[in-house]
């Protein structure tokens, strides 16, 4: 099994090294940026996970989030926010940004430890049983329902479910992203990033919409208040 390649984005540089040094002494493949630019130059989509800093220069740590998970390449990368912000605020915003965990300074090395092998081991656990796929690598199956990505076709039990472009899409990405609650901005970025204005309520009416059309699936949307929208079995 390859290493696991965790980056840590931060502009302390001896705190970069202490991590570093600890992580690597846990089997980790680690990298090292002190600033999001630098990072940035970086094969992001390499990395199994990244250790995030908020007050950085230029490019904030919240902004480079927001870059990453605007990147389908870099999208499901897990981030852990390691920071001195400590207002319940800094941390809502940075968990509906899609941050995996939330760190504050000053913080032990343990602790940070245990939170990486925690984020890693969970986000390779939905891996292996995120959206399954049939022979065909463009089939997107739960049960029943199949979504075929390439015809953009979706039946149930063989019928034929007629969805709007955008059902299709937010059911897809709701499935792609199989047992993580996807937060009203994720969704918007990606399934209405082609519109200039779109209110909270579309995703809502869209929601309700798929819903009733996939019938007893509509139980699998689940719903987080606050926090967005998943999918389960």
């Amino acid at each position: 099994m390859a290493t696991e390649r965790i980056l840590i984005v931060d502009d302390e540089e001896t705190l970069c090294e202490v991590l570093k040094l600890n992580l690597e002494n846990e089997g980790y493949d680690v990298d090292t940026a002190t600033c999001a630019e630098q990072a940035l130059g970086y094969n992001l989509k390499a990395y199994s996970l990244i250790l995030l800093d908020i007050m950085m220069g230029e490019i904030s740590g919240i902004k480079m989030a927001k870059i990453l998970k605007s990147n389908v390449a870099t999208a499901d990368i897990p981030i852990i926010f390691c920071t001195a912000r400590d207002s319940e605020d800094d941390m809502i915003m940075g968990l509906n940004l899609g941050a995996d965990d939330y760190i504050m300074k000053p913080y032990t090395i343990r602790n940070v430890i245990a939170r990486v092998k925690s984020v890693l081991r969970r986000t390779s656990s939905n891996k292996s049983n995120s959206a399954p796929t049939s022979e065909k690598s463009n089939l997107l199956k739960i049960d029943g329902l199949c979504l075929d990505m390439e015809f953009k076709h979706c039946t149930i039990d063989g019928k034929e479910i007629k969805l709007t472009k955008k059902e299709f899409e937010l059911l897809a990405y709701l499935i792609m992203h199989r047992g993580k609650i996807c937060s009203r901005e994720q969704i918007l970025s990606r399934v209405w990033s082609d519109e200039v204005v779109v209110l909270d309520r579309t995703i809502d009416v869209n929601i309700t919409r798929l819903r009733s059309k996939i019938g007893a699936y509509g139980s699998y949307i689940v719903t987080r208040s606050g926090f967005g929208y998943g999918f389960r079995d």
